[in-house]
């Protein structure tokens, strides 16, 4: 069905133009380009992603050296320079982010049926976030600290598949917990946190929602044990017990039983202390989905490695936003791919086949395929396979 379509246009497809259309209609420019579409910014920016461009200049040098092939890209629009800078600084980040929002969606429903801990069928929320520093001079007004700016990138990632369900794009000045007042959270689902997310108030409300939380206690953590339960010590579990906040504010902010589990980290000889509201699932479990928040942190250095999120085409609050949730809405479109042609690849390793076959008419699955079965006839036994390191 694509044959003779470019890749880029086989990853574009993912979006349906309808969709896209409504997006951009939500929040009209207030002086649009007809030269100069939001579809024809979208793609050009979408590109500058996918093939690591570095700026305007460098997009603008690369679309008019295949000029011949930017129809066939979905590009209507003269793509030039000026006319992306005037269109990240003018045309609402919001679009961006009401598309992303869409593709999330999406992706979420594709890996809805993976799960990333066995041992339960609940989903697991894993929510960190990533500040990018940036300079002070360029970006005045993402004041961070007397001379530096920073923004920070707020995410909570569906563990099933690395799917971001929340994302928000903040001034780097805004502590990590606030984040927790913008979720909407699900009965039943489990929120992973660090200890820079302990705010008893906002637990409580994950309490209150019917969710499951599970962090790491403070040190000075104020409690007394109610009751503890034994524990098998050769797993690295140390202790189970079902304690009481007893601190002058914690335990009227938090005024329910809590558990605690302590596990002994073979590798790093750390004692940890863990904190949950569940007391149904195995001690050892608790300590296992506390592991996997390891997945956020390798979230942000994908994001970060591949995509250009660090660098920015604009300097304007506007442009940065707006690269940042196509960058987004780039790794969704990837993912979605991922698994709908079932590739068995990393997805560094697709962005990087991708990057140099941008241009290519094949079919994607048939450019990422491990053994290439367009001659059949070939025997490939006896060559060396290289694992994506």
């Amino acid at each position: 069905m694509n044959a003779g379509r470019l890749v880029f246009s086989q990853i574009a497809d993912v979006i349906h133009r309808e969709q896209f259309d409504r997006c951009v209609s939500n929040h009209p420019m207030p002086r649009a380009s007809r030269s100069f579409t939001a579809r024809d910014q979208f793609l050009c920016m979408a590109f500058a992603q996918l093939t690591y461009r570095e700026s305007l200049r460098d997009i603008e040098a690369c679309l008019e050296s295949q000029a011949n092939l930017l129809y066939a890209m979905g590009i209507r629009g003269s793509a030039t320079r000026t006319n992306l800078a005037y269109a990240n600084e003018h045309r609402s980040w919001k679009v961006y982010f009401e598309l992303a929002q869409i593709l999330i969606r999406k992706a979420r429903r594709l890996y809805a049926t993976d799960r990333y801990i066995l041992e339960i069928d609940e989903i697991v929320y894993a929510i960190d976030s990533s500040t990018i520093d940036l300079c002070m001079n360029l970006f005045p007004w993402a004041r961070f600290r007397r001379r530096k700016s920073a923004i920070k990138l707020h995410a909570m990632i569906d563990l099933s598949g690395s799917i971001p369900a929340f994302i928000a794009v903040t001034e780097g000045r805004v502590h990590d917990v606030n984040a927790l007042d913008w979720i909407l959270f699900e009965a039943g689902a489990f929120y992973v946190l660090d200890r820079g997310y302990v705010d008893f108030l906002r637990l409580a409300r994950i309490h209150a929602a019917g969710a499951f939380f599970v962090t790491r206690a403070k040190a000075n953590m104020s409690y007394y044990v109610r009751e503890s339960r034994p524990v098998d010590k050769t797993t690295g579990l140390r202790s189970d017990q079902t304690i009481r906040l007893n601190g002058t504010k914690t335990k009227t902010l938090f005024p329910h039983n809590l558990r605690r589990v302590s596990f002994l980290d073979a590798e790093s000889g750390k004692l940890l202390a863990f904190v949950t509201n569940n007391f149904e699932i195995e001690a050892l479990v608790v300590a296992k989905i506390y592991k996997s928040r390891w997945q956020i942190e390798l979230f942000f250095k994908w994001i970060k490695q591949n995509l250009r999120v660090k660098s920015f085409f604009g300097l304007t609050e506007n442009a940065v936003k707006t690269q940042i949730w196509i960058a987004v809405c780039v790794y969704l479109m990837v993912a979605i791919l991922n698994k709908t042609l079932r590739i068995e690849q990393s997805m560094s390793r697709i962005l990087q086949v991708i990057s140099v076959n941008i241009f290519s008419k094949d079919p994607i699955h048939q450019l990422l395929m491990k053994n290439d079965t367009r001659e059949p006839d070939i025997d490939n036994s006896n060559q060396l396979i290289f694992n994506d390191l």
